[in-house]
């Protein structure tokens, strides 16, 4: 027997949350509209260490300040080394899976970026991050949601979802964002007479109405339309592996919704883990773990949708980067700048993008940290500007750069 509390603990709670009224949540379950562009968002949480994600091996000052976690310098014929990209960069090993993507121009990275606010504190950077406006706390929407308000509005509960328990603060405002943990929650298995199914109806509906004060009715005919969608049936195409971690689970459902051909238009998902102070590794150990997931995931997700990839970009995110130098742990304390990656269609793939400032000690951040050349808003709205078509000028208010663009998409 099904009760109404273990429905919310098994799904309700975690399935579907909003951010403002859903103005245009459809009454009944309407075909598809025509796929477009899509964004997807990913979030590495953390403050991932931009230095052994891409090693700049051609600086002098690298290799003598991480005397145990310091990388090896690529060497041709040695798996076990850094990828080389340009002579000066390289991949850490464990990002394997995606140098056939640097190699068919389809990545791209952009190196000493993040904010200009000089916070050390993760909670205070991932906010302005997601927000959008660094060193402003009382901003109440996220830059994501803001972009997808500025686009014109489609007849579909799914513009913006994140693959998450809770929404995520880049998503919240008045545009009905979603956030599910799991696609397969809302396949709810039925008899040939539909008692269950109309059961089912009847408890979410009341539970959810409980827990969203009055949005159940509008929520459910989400829930009736990604149904029949069937976009929880949709496997992987093209032999792609996802890996069995948070992050390959959360793509593999954002394929699913974008071959399900639901009006996705932008999608979030993030990672954990690259908080590493103590024993980060080198070509092996916790740092390496992590990469090896994240690359592999995103190797998957771009297989798996194959010729969709012309109308997604992936963008990856991190609070900030860690210190030049390893600390007395054989790790890495809060930094500053760090290396974000740029994936799909239309990027111009295959170069590093942004001003290498040095690793130099005169050259660094308050003396330890490498300094930040492109502000992370000079980034994001060049891929919302380029890719979704929306004018930044909504999406980052205040934000007016002298720099010129990157030149990232074509």
């Amino acid at each position: 027997m099904i009760t109404r509390r273990t429905l919310l603990k098994a799904g309700g709670c975690a399935l579907v949350a909003y951010a403002g009224a859903p103005r245009f949540l459809l009454r009944a379950a309407h075909a598809a509209e025509a796929s477009g562009k899509v964004l997807v968002a990913i979030f590495q949480r953390g403050a991932v260490d931009g230095l052994s994600m891409v090693m700049p091996y051609g600086d002098s000052g690298y290799a003598g300040v991480r005397p145990s976690i310091g990388l090896q310098p690529p060497r041709r014929g040695e798996s076990e080394r850094a990828t080389d990209l340009d002579g000066f960069f390289a991949f850490h090993p464990a990002l394997a899976p995606l140098v056939p993507l640097w190699e068919s121009r389809a990545l791209a990275v952009v190196h000493a970026c993040g904010s200009p606010d000089t916070t050390r504190s993760h909670f205070d950077a991932q906010d302005y991050m997601e927000s959008g406006t660094p060193g402003v706390k009382s901003t109440t929407d996220g830059w994501l949601a803001r972009a997808v308000a500025a686009r014109p509005a489609k007849s579909t509960p799914f513009r913006a979802v994140a693959i998450a328990p809770a929404l995520p603060r880049t998503l919240q405002g008045d545009v009905g964002a979603i956030s599910m943990q799991s696609l397969d929650r809302f396949d709810v298995r039925t008899g040939d007479d539909g008692t269950a199914r109309q059961g089912f109806e009847s408890l979410y509906e009341q539970g959810v109405r409980d827990l969203l004060h009055g949005t159940g009715r509008e929520t459910f005919d989400a829930v009736k339309m990604l149904r029949s969608a069937r976009a929880s049936r949709i496997a992987p195409a093209h032999g792609a592996e996802y890996p069995r971690v948070p992050l390959g689970e959360a793509l593999r459902q954002i394929a699913q919704l974008i071959k399900a051909d639901v009006g996705l238009e932008v999608a979030f998902a993030d990672m954990q883990g690259w908080d590493t102070h103590v024993g980060q590794g080198a070509e092996r150990g916790q740092l390496a773990l992590r990469l090896r997931d994240f690359g592999a995931a995103l190797a998957a997700f771009a297989q798996d949708l194959g010729d969709k990839m012309s109308d997604v970009v992936v963008l990856t995110m991190s609070e900030f980067g860690r210190t030049v130098a390893e600390n007395g742990n054989r790790g890495t304390d809060h930094g500053h700048a760090t290396a974000m990656l740029v994936l799909g269609g239309g990027v111009r793939g295959g170069r590093v993008y942004g001003r290498w400032p040095g690793l130099g000690h005169h050259q660094l951040f308050e003396g330890r940290d490498l300094a930040v050349t492109t502000d992370f808003r000079t980034l994001f709205s060049e891929i919302a500007t380029r890719h979704l078509g929306v004018p930044a000028t909504p999406i980052f208010p205040g934000f007016r750069s002298s720099a010129p663009p990157l030149g990232l998409l074509a």
